[in-house]
């Protein structure tokens, strides 16, 4: 390129723009700074970048048909980007087609996602505890055979927090077994916890505390003799009133049981028969849970088995029990002796069955068939049975039958059926 200020001995063939810029130059090459003429080229504007001006929305680019047809797909998944969703959804407003094939779409994703419970995870309230006792231990903590009925009188509660006038009254059949046939008793959701709290009044009672049957007066301790005098002294059916004096209740339970120590050793009569403090919390919290399944059951509701640890304690509760329970039934003529009957001293190994509990809270044990006072012994098994833990307690609760309950079965027959139908003898009202 040509310097301005340089002749080359060519003026006559300049144009008029070089000349016109030479004048505009000063004689020592000044570019327009000085004295002289004011430079004609601009200089560079500012960027607005530089002012603190705010930088102008960029215009939308607007996308074909075809684009956002091929769109609809991923904003029936919600899976596009704000600007996407905003241009399909209002190029939905004006093209019928379109509107026709998102609304098939969003149908379709409907069906693809499985329907979340909005019930909250069982384990969650045993999880949320936790973490606060780890944060501040308790100064009296609740003994750990005592947390089963804690953890469900809790869960059937917040079963029962949203309930109706129609779901307090709503029909429930109460099931157990008795001699060797089903039996049943029909009341209502308000009934059942009448009952619950009756024969929770059996510990209350043992640990000092206010009998719910107050002046009534029942034929004896048993479960089904107290339920039934206080149904008959209402002058009213039960209803949601119910509610309030059974949670108070076993919350007290609760409380006062913190303060016995560990130990659980003090006898609580159920009329025909005593259970230790420890082992009588356990039953209750296992009734509470059968019979919460009642409710749910006659309201509709899907209910949850208890937690592994908790169940496997109910388990463990109902195999220590059973060789009593045979015992009782030999007495009756009920159980048969066996083949070969091998008696023995109390504390010695005799004839037993092992009884393999599958899924939550399983476990083996080795039940003693000829003496409740024998300890069950692998050399001496004559028989094998496998059963679900769920579906063992619901053979224990009387809600199977003992010969429908599937169970995988190896060895003495007649043991195997003694001890399915000593499980299910446990039930009662």
């Amino acid at each position: 390129m040509k310097a301005y200020d340089e002749d080359d001995g060519n003026d006559e063939q300049d144009t008029q723009a070089d000349r016109e810029t030479r004048d505009t130059r000063g004689s020592d090459g000044d570019t327009g700074t000085g004295t002289s003429t004011g430079a004609r080229i601009p200089l560079p504007r500012a960027s607005v970048e530089d002012d603190g001006r705010a930088l102008p929305d960029p215009a939308p680019a607007a996308l074909e048909h075809q684009v956002l047809t091929s769109l609809l797909g991923a904003w029936a998944l919600a899976a596009c980007s704000a600007q996407e969703a905003a241009a399909v959804e209002a190029h939905l407003g004006e093209c019928d087609t379109c509107a026709d094939e998102a609304l098939r779409l969003r149908e379709a994703v409907t069906l693809l996602q499985r329907p979340e419970s909005l019930d909250l995870d069982p384990a969650l309230r045993t999880r949320v505890l936790d973490g606060c006792l780890e944060r501040r231990p308790p100064r009296i903590p609740v003994p750990e055979w005592a947390a089963p009925y804690d953890a469900e009188t809790a869960r059937l509660d917040a079963l029962l927090q949203d309930f109706g006038d129609a779901e307090w009254h709503a029909p429930v059949r109460l099931r157990w077994f008795e001699d060797d046939g089903a039996a049943s008793r029909r009341t209502t959701v308000a009934g059942v916890i009448a009952h619950l709290m009756t024969v929770d009044g059996t510990v209350a009672a043992a640990l000092g505390l206010d009998d719910p049957l107050g002046e009534i007066t029942a034929p004896g301790q048993a479960p089904a003799a107290r339920t039934e005098a206080y149904w008959r002294a209402s002058h009213y059916p039960p209803t949601r009133a119910v509610r309030a004096p059974w949670r108070e209740q076993s919350h007290d339970i609760v409380r006062t049981v913190a303060f016995t120590g560990d130990s659980g050793g003090m006898p609580v009569s159920y009329g025909d028969f005593e259970l230790p403090l420890r082992d009588a919390m356990l039953d209750r919290a296992f009734e509470c849970w059968v019979h919460a399944e009642d409710i749910a059951e006659a309201v509709d509701y899907p209910y949850e088995p208890p937690s592994a640890r908790h169940l496997n304690g109910m388990i463990d509760l109902a195999a220590r029990m059973l060789p009593g329970v045979l015992a009782a039934r030999r007495r009756a003529g009920l159980a048969a002796p066996g083949d070969r009957p091998h008696l023995v001293a109390a504390g010695e190994p005799g004839r037993s069955l092992r009884l393999e509990i599958e899924g939550s809270g399983g476990g083996e044990w080795l039940i003693p068939l000829d003496s409740p006072g024998a300890v069950g012994s692998a050399d001496h098994e004559v028989a094998h049975v496998a059963l679900d833990g769920v579906e063992f307690c619901r053979l224990a609760a009387g809600h199977v039958p003992p010969a429908e309950a599937a169970a995988g079965q190896v060895g003495d027959r007649e043991a195997i059926r003694d001890v399915l139908f000593a499980a299910a003898c446990l039930s009662r009202m």
